[in-house]
């Protein structure tokens, strides 16, 4: 039996990091950059990797690992890992799907209704005293009743859809191909649903193939009273043609969970005040970390006794 099975890699928090560790003989690096510096009997005793984070982990480091069969990821994004080098390598990667997508999506619905009524000025104003001084906010604008552009009907799209269908909303989307649904309008391509919507709400995976998919014409083609949600990845959208239309007023705002080169995000965007941001922040109640941790455990564990992985992405 190999003497140590699992490698931990990444930031874990010690609760989760203290449970793999309970369930399976490991070792621990804090990411990819570190794992060259363990020993050859550890690394060759290394058969699955419990991953959490953004750094890239390729194929150079899978090499340092000579009987690894699984990375298992923590997110349902996996992005950072390449499973293409993975793959050609005989590594399974599974990540932990479902269990994060009412957080998520709960958090898109929250910062678009946030953006449209204005609420961290609206909360700066009573907390400060302005509203005693100054009086009522200006008049913002009304959510219920308008239409929205999904790009992305996936999981978490399809989640994100089913809430803002509740609040009357006409809902319009963009995917690979048209999907059932209670009637929504399909568009093959991105510029055109945007053409189309009041708000336009990105549920797109990362990764290579959906690099600035939304580009500054479908950006630019939401118009002034146009708003931008994005909590897919920063990657997903041309982000300085975004940073361009929120600062001269092509479109009216966004609502963003996502940036590039988080967490140190283009500082343009603490300059606007028409956009509400959030620190990637999507999945992260106390409920669904521990439901991704258990997961990403069941999938370790399947795999280092021969059993089925339960979310296999390759």
């Amino acid at each position: 039996m190999s003497r140590t099975p699992l490698l931990i890699a990444g930031a874990f928090d010690a609760a989760d990091k203290a449970r793999l560790e309970a369930a399976h003989p490991s070792a621990y690096v804090a990411g990819p950059e570190d794992m060259a510096s363990l020993d050859n009997e550890t690394r060759a005793s290394v058969r699955a990797i419990a991953y959490k984070g953004h750094k890239p982990l390729g194929g150079e480091a899978m090499d340092h690992f000579p009987n690894l069969g699984l990375i298992a990821n923590f997110g349902v994004g996996y992005d950072a890992i390449d499973v293409n080098a993975a793959s050609a390598r005989g590594v399974k990667v599974t990540n932990t799907p479902d269990v994060l997508n009412d957080d998520v999506a709960d958090l898109a619905v929250a910062l678009l209704l946030a953006q449209c009524r204005n609420m961290i000025a609206g909360d700066a104003r009573a907390r400060t005293g302005q509203w005693a001084r100054e009086g009522e906010l200006p008049l913002n604008r009304k959510a219920s009743g308008s239409s929205v552009g999904i790009v992305g009907l996936g999981r978490i799209g399809r989640e994100i859809a089913d809430r803002l269908a509740a609040f009357k909303m006409d809902i319009h989307y963009h995917a690979r191909s048209e999907k059932q649904t209670p009637g929504w309008t399909y568009y093959a391509d991105v510029v055109s649903l945007a053409q189309a919507v009041d708000f336009l709400v990105i549920a797109l995976v990362g990764g290579p193939a959906t690099e600035k998919y939304v580009t500054r014409d479908a950006i630019e083609a939401l118009g002034p009273r146009g708003v931008i949600v994005n909590i897919s990845r920063g990657t997903t959208i041309d982000e300085a043609a975004l940073l361009d239309a929120l600062e001269t007023g092509k479109i009216a705002g966004a609502g963003l969970d996502v940036f590039l080169n988080e967490p140190n995000i283009d500082p343009r965007f603490a300059a606007l005040d028409n956009v509400v941001l959030q620190p990637h922040q999507g999945s992260g109640t106390v409920e669904t970390r521990r439901a991704m941790a258990l997961l990403q455990l069941e999938n370790v564990t399947a795999h280092l006794e021969g059993q089925p992985l339960i979310t296999p992405v390759n």
